[in-house]
């Protein structure tokens, strides 16, 4: 792969994420946000060479127009002449795709048909395709899936016990996502640990203000904690996790919530956010806890406690564990949550070295375990533009 860069893309429904980054390097030569796209006061934020600029954008402007400002700013710095390609992150691939494609016609139709399945996500992806092919009409489009890297999984793993028709007619399974970033650390943490991929055992737990873990054995995720949507699994800033199905007709029937009221509140009102009633940032709950609040504490120890369940179960799949990576915001961050939750996995062979738990904060890759422990626990910062970079870039070269 020769020295090249590429224009990274991460399309919300009122943000936009990009970068520049070198495929080879990592090293990203620009990075931003445009925020609050479409709302009253947009603006675009970003880093180059050390810093921080912000751009103000008029009031209710939206993805073209930010992304065309993104085309007069890469020029500007000079950076167009490196472009080869532009990786778009797309949430949501359904069974259609198991691994990173150019976008085409029939690619763009199958996004949008998988949109049933990501209603709040895909869309949105689709609009930063459709601005960025405009914008940059002469470069490669490539889609990048977060789901894309469990469809290793079995049908034993993915299906739900539901009547089968529903699979075959509607693709109702379990999907997974945040595949880019389990499969970058769990990569990194094989590296690291100087493992054979092929007889690797390894647990990830990627925690952000979404939150999942998975379970790859031989480099391939054999099962992950979120299902056909994000919301099924781990408690998370505000969605609920694994719920009573029931009670969702309890919810309607007997208190009268509305199907969109269910929605909202199990998506924006629970998790952290619900059982605190304090704040869905996990550095608010800590600080609050340590104060003595008791939900805070009830919060972060029910967080904890279902974390560390369901990384123990995932040592069924996995035959044993070779090792547990923590990665996203809070997994790279918080140290009190990483040894709360190694301290109940004691039995799986891992005990916590409070000094090398410290040290791995703020961005820093380290073994936080005791030496000579059987089962390894590391933090690795995730790099998931990294990821679609590298895979864009790859497929810009072969076509």
């Amino acid at each position: 792969m020769s020295s090249t860069h590429v224009l990274v893309l991460n399309c919300g429904s009122s943000s936009l994420k990009f970068a520049i980054i070198d495929p080879n390097t990592a090293q990203e030569h620009l990075s931003g946000l445009a925020e609050r796209l479409g709302e009253s006061n947009p603006q675009i934020k970003y880093k180059h060479q050390g810093q921080k600029h912000t751009v103000a954008l008029n009031a209710g402007e939206a993805h073209q127009i930010a992304i065309d400002k993104l085309v007069e700013l890469v020029k500007s710095l000079g950076l167009d002449k490196e472009l080869v390609a532009v990786g778009h992150r797309v949430v949501h691939g359904g069974e259609h795709f198991t691994q990173s494609v150019l976008i085409d016609d029939t690619v763009h139709q199958a996004i949008v048909k998988t949109a049933d399945l990501a209603p709040l996500h895909n869309p949105a992806n689709l609009l930063g395709i459709d601005a960025a092919t405009k914008a940059f009409s002469h470069l490669p489009q490539v889609a990048v899936f977060d789901t894309a890297f469990h469809q290793s999984m079995s049908p034993t793993a993915y299906l739900y016990a539901l009547p089968y028709e529903l699979y075959k007619s509607h693709g109702i399974r379990r999907y997974g996502f945040h595949g880019t970033s389990h499969y970058f650390v769990s990569t990194q943490a094989i590296k690291a640990l100087g493992l054979e991929q092929k007889s690797s055992r390894i647990i990830t737990a990627h925690l952000g203000n979404g939150c999942s873990v998975c379970a790859i054995k031989d480099g391939k995720s054999v099962d992950t904690s979120m299902g056909l949507t994000p919301l099924e699994g781990l408690i998370m800033g505000t969605r609920s996790g694994d719920i009573d199905p029931g009670l969702f007709s309890y919810l309607v029937n007997q208190l009268g919530y509305s199907v969109e009221q269910v929605d909202t509140l199990l998506n924006k009102q629970s998790g952290l956010q619900g059982i605190s009633e304090l704040s869905n940032d996990c550095r608010t709950i800590e600080e609050a806890a340590a104060d003595g609040h008791p939900q805070a504490t009830l919060a972060l120890d029910m967080f904890c406690y279902r974390l560390a369940k369901q990384i123990a179960s995932f040592a069924v799949p996995l035959g044993g564990v070779d090792a547990l990576v923590f990665t996203g915001g809070i997994g790279e961050n918080s140290d009190v949550i990483r040894a709360k939750v190694v301290e109940q996995l004691s039995f799986l062979g891992m005990e916590i070295d409070a000094q090398a738990n410290l040290d791995a904060r703020f961005g820093k890759e380290g073994e936080i375990t005791r030496s000579g422990n059987t089962t390894k626990a590391l933090v690795i910062p995730t790099n998931e533009e990294w990821v679609i970079a590298h895979d864009a870039a790859q497929l810009a070269q072969e076509q």
